[in-house]
């Protein structure tokens, strides 16, 4: 409806009657009631047809746009979330996810919704990880670079910072590989 949810919303701060009419009769679980309501405010004013459908349907959008909270959530879910973030900031996010990460068009990245921009980036990540690895799966990873080595390095005139005993394990593993 409107394209997406941003003109979506727009229409609804509006307080646009005939999006707001669309709303109830699409979201109603039962097409007799949600007639019902609406034939009942008929004969009220444009204010408080407005006043009272409004509410609730800015609620049943941010309920749409909004994803489960699930204990496994995956990596678009683990962004901080301590900032608010305004609605401008969050399209411009979601877009950059959905045509960059996902390699959406600009068409499907603005008629797609939260949950299934945020999925589907989570889905890309998870393919990501399955075909480069990932650095949690790594156990084989080398510990930082001890004092002794950074000492040793600076003694002996090299970067204090180059990990030698790193690149030696990370060429061992290597030449595991190979020969297998």
């Amino acid at each position: 409806m409107h394209n997406g949810f941003p003109e979506l919303l727009v229409k609804v701060q509006q307080g646009d009657t005939t999006t707001l009419r669309k709303i109830v009769t699409y979201a109603a679980t039962d097409r007799g009631a949600a007639d019902d309501l609406l034939n009942a405010m008929a004969g009220a004013t444009l204010a408080s047809v407005q006043q009272a459908l409004t509410g609730p349907a800015f609620a049943l959008i941010e309920a749409l746009m909004t994803p489960e909270t699930r204990k496994d959530q995956g990596e678009a879910a683990k962004a901080p979330t301590s900032k608010p973030m305004a609605w401008g900031d969050l399209y411009a996010s979601l877009y950059k996810i959905a045509t960059g990460w996902l390699g959406w068009t600009p068409e499907t990245a603005w008629n797609a919704t939260l949950p299934e921009i945020l999925q589907a980036f989570d889905g890309h990540i998870d393919q990501l990880k399955a075909v480069h690895g990932a650095a949690e799966d790594d156990t084989n990873a080398t510990p930082a670079m001890s004092a002794e080595q950074r000492q040793a390095n600076i003694d002996a005139g090299l970067d204090p910072e180059f990990d030698r005993e790193g690149l030696r394990a990370l060429k061992a593993r290597h030449s595991k590989v190979r020969a297998a």
